[in-house]
């Protein structure tokens, strides 16, 4: 979708300030900065309130990614009028409701679809301080690399898809945890520490979501791979075979792109690889202001992660051991 709309001849719009190529788009309404957003995912778990309140996390990371906060939210549905009754859409609202609520945002409206596979997304409307607006690009040589949540939430939605695990296994339990875990105090943490660059790590994993932030400058990441956190459980299920698809597409797609050192096995690079839902923020921080953000993210009681550094390079990846 961002390549086709980049190749499309678009009119000049002085109010766009961030267009496609970010998380989100942003545009400027007299002193007030709108940020704009759409996500859509399929269920990862049986519940409906649960899936609908995982759905409204996952569709307000991108406000989040830029520093913003979400204000209001359009619901879209896609479902089977005859698979799927008035009580089960209930629930799934409900959980996308709350959800919201918890963000201080409200759900205003929607718009559902016939559709034989289910599938359930919000369009976000956010603010954001127009001088404070987190990018996706602008990581500089010697920043330091931070993941605010564990990765594998991809690998457990397979699993259980596949009967290997249930919602109530511990494994499972961390990763709903997780993915309810909405990214609004590490947003603020990283607008406060004064970080470089900011992106979620979401449907391209982690290294796909990295290469975001180095495309086009001098920059490479390195990014250690014993330093990045992963759910409990998840190499022992990938060790079993068991990946989703998208991680396998997403490890192709990076190419020549991402540089493994020899040690890293194929299980490692499918984790990183893993396409995460309402995953954690990837940040680069100026070394200054690493100091700063651990304080913040202790008083906030934020767990984060120290992964990597940024060098000087070619937009490209490194993934050491």
């Amino acid at each position: 979708m961002e390549k086709i709309l980049r190749d499309l001849h678009h009119r000049k719009d002085p109010r766009v300030i961030i267009g496609p190529g970010d998380d989100a788009g942003v545009c400027l309404i007299g002193n007030i900065a709108i940020v704009s957003t759409v996500d859509v995912i399929t269920p990862l778990v049986d519940d409906p309130y649960t899936f609908g309140a995982i759905s409204a996390a996952n569709s307000m990371s991108d406000i989040y990614a830029m520093g913003g906060t979400p204000v209001t939210a359009l619901a879209i549905l896609g479902f089977s009028s005859c698979d799927h009754g008035h009580g089960v859409i209930k629930r799934l609202l409900r959980g996308a409701t709350d959800k919201l609520r918890e963000a201080g945002a409200t759900l205003i409206g929607g718009h559902s679809i016939e559709d034989a596979e289910f599938k359930f997304g919000l369009s976000v409307i956010g603010m954001v301080d127009k001088n404070k607006i987190l990018k996706v690009s602008g990581a500089k040589e010697g920043a330091i690399l931070i993941l605010t949540k564990p990765l594998g939430t991809g690998i457990l939605a397979s699993a259980l898809k596949r009967g290997v695990i249930k919602d109530k296994d511990k494994e499972m339990r961390e990763a709903i945890s997780l993915m309810l875990t909405l990214n609004e105090v590490a947003s603020r943490t990283a607008v406060y520490a004064g970080a470089h660059a900011v992106t979620d790590v979401t449907g391209f994993g982690l290294i796909g979501h990295a290469l975001n932030m180095v495309e086009g400058s001098n920059v490479d990441f390195v990014i250690s791979y014993e330093n990045v956190p992963v759910i409990t459980g998840v190499r022992k299920i990938i060790s079993s075979g068991i990946a989703p698809q998208g991680a396998h597409n997403n490890l192709k797609f990076y190419g020549k792109k991402a540089i493994f050192q020899k040690d890293i096995s194929r299980e490692e690079k499918l984790i990183l690889s893993d396409p995460q839902t309402s995953g954690g923020l990837l940040i680069a921080l100026p070394q200054g202001r690493v100091k700063r953000f651990k304080e913040l993210a202790k008083k906030e009681k934020m767990p984060y992660w120290e992964i990597g550094e940024a060098i000087k390079g070619k937009g490209r990846i490194v993934i050491k051991d």
